[in-house]
């Protein structure tokens, strides 16, 4: 009886133990399985991943590098505006400038031509009388001076008058308009001959005069 009774107890306790054994297993499988679980989410958790465009559309990266892009093409476009700013400037400055030179190179010509030629005769004496005046501001004109120099000396340039009160007092009168030393001294006109006879320089002195005393040597009509 002890040994049939020692058998069961046995196989009771083989029966447990496989039942155990099945359990512990199934447990050890699902935790397993738990575990590897969690294992693979952690490791895509940790993986970085970019986002991938759609055909046809782009990403946010693509975008930023395109406008990097478009604004390094402007920079370069407006650095290239104006450097050709400059140079229009500058080629305007030199275009202007040869302008400007070769205006006073032309003035300088013109200033450089011969003078006017006046004929050695009374009418050319006035004519270039009359040029000088008018340089001078000295009023007159072709009339008033003929008129004048008919009177006084017929149009001899080297008349002298040796009666009157000037030639009296050792100061004739002398030249197309008859005038004094003093006079011509006192109204000698720059830039003619410093010559009492001198027809030009006779005449404009007399002319300087006459506008001193009388505004004009169209005002004279006698002995003045």
């Amino acid at each position: 009886m002890p040994r049939i009774s020692t058998l069961r107890i046995t196989r009771s306790h083989k029966i447990a133990t496989a039942v155990l054994v099945a359990a512990g297993s199934v447990s050890a499988i699902a935790a397993t399985g738990g575990t590897s679980e969690a294992q693979t989410t952690a490791t895509r958790s940790s993986v970085s991943v970019e986002p991938v465009a759609a055909a046809g559309i782009p990403t946010a990266k693509d975008a930023a590098a395109k406008k990097a892009a478009q604004e390094t093409a402007a920079k370069e476009a407006a650095a290239k505006k104006a450097v050709a700013a400059r140079k229009a400037t500058a080629e305007k400055d030199a275009a202007e400038a040869r302008a400007e030179k070769q205006a006073a190179n032309r003035s300088t010509e013109r200033k450089a031509v011969t003078p006017k030629k006046f004929a050695n005769n009374l009418d050319g004496w006035i004519r270039e009388s009359l040029d000088i005046m008018k340089k001078k501001n000295i009023p007159g004109s072709y009339e008033g001076l003929h008129r004048n120099i008919m009177r006084e000396s017929s149009g001899n340039p080297n008349a002298v008058n040796d009666w009157d009160i000037n030639a009296q007092n050792g100061i004739p009168s002398k030249g197309l308009l008859q005038v004094i030393q003093p006079t011509f001294d006192a109204y000698h006109v720059k830039g003619t001959p410093k010559k009492l006879t001198d027809p030009v320089a006779n005449i404009t002195a007399a002319a300087n005069y006459a506008a001193d005393r009388y505004g004009s040597i169209d005002n004279v009509d006698s002995a003045y």
